[in-house]
């Protein structure tokens, strides 16, 4: 990441969280809008290597967002159950406002609508890499992950090695094997899911 001295320390840095099936979609323009990190039941649906990379069980295929009913149970690459529905899934949102001031770059992010007392963690797209990289947004893994309270909200500040630009992004990752992973993201599809994600302009 560039860092660009003191010029946001009086006008911060403020995002909203999209869904990653919104973003993903658009950046390499699926015919249709689709969820990569998450499966739904599809009988006819044969084993396959999912939009993202994500090798998936025959049986389950990622969801349409604009067609798959709402109320349909959402999996895991391996069929195993996440506990709950598409509508819960992507009624995450969140806002995000990064400072710099003194040399120093903080992060505030609250969120609502995550899953009751779930593990997400907090990581960096690095967009200017082929392939796209992903770090940890605090760069060590040591504070960048946090759990939703019982009614679904969360918030987390943490400090950020230097300042984001329109080459990063801020993703947020649902842990469904209940815990983070340092510095790796998980085993995406299967342990770790990209949930929502919010990019500088």
């Amino acid at each position: 990441m560039a860092s660009v001295g003191g010029s946001f320390a009086a006008s911060p840095l403020k995002l909203e969280f999209v869904t990653h099936a919104a973003f993903f979609s658009a950046e390499t323009k699926q015919p249709k809008t689709l969820d990569p990190q998450v499966f739904v039941e599809d009988a006819s649906a044969p084993e396959a290597t999912g939009p993202q990379g994500i090798k998936h069980v025959a049986g389950e295929r990622p969801p349409f967002i604009d067609q798959d009913p709402k109320t349909s149970k959402l999996f895991n690459a391996a069929h195993k159950p996440l506990g709950f529905d598409l509508q819960s899934w992507l009624s995450a949102t969140g806002t995000v406002n990064i400072v710099e001031k003194d040399s120093k770059v903080t992060l505030e992010a609250t969120f609502k609508n995550l899953q009751p007392n779930a593990s997400y963690s907090l990581f960096e797209n690095h967009f200017d890499t082929k392939p796209i990289s992903f770090t940890p947004m605090d760069g060590v893994g040591k504070t960048n992950s946090f759990t939703a309270k019982a009614d679904g909200t969360a918030s987390i500040t943490l400090t950020l090695p230097s300042m984001p630009t329109h080459d990063n992004a801020v993703l947020v990752i649902y842990n469904s094997g209940g815990g983070s992973h340092g510095m790796e993201r998980g085993r995406i599809g299967m342990d770790a899911h990209h949930q929502i994600i919010a990019r500088p302009e």
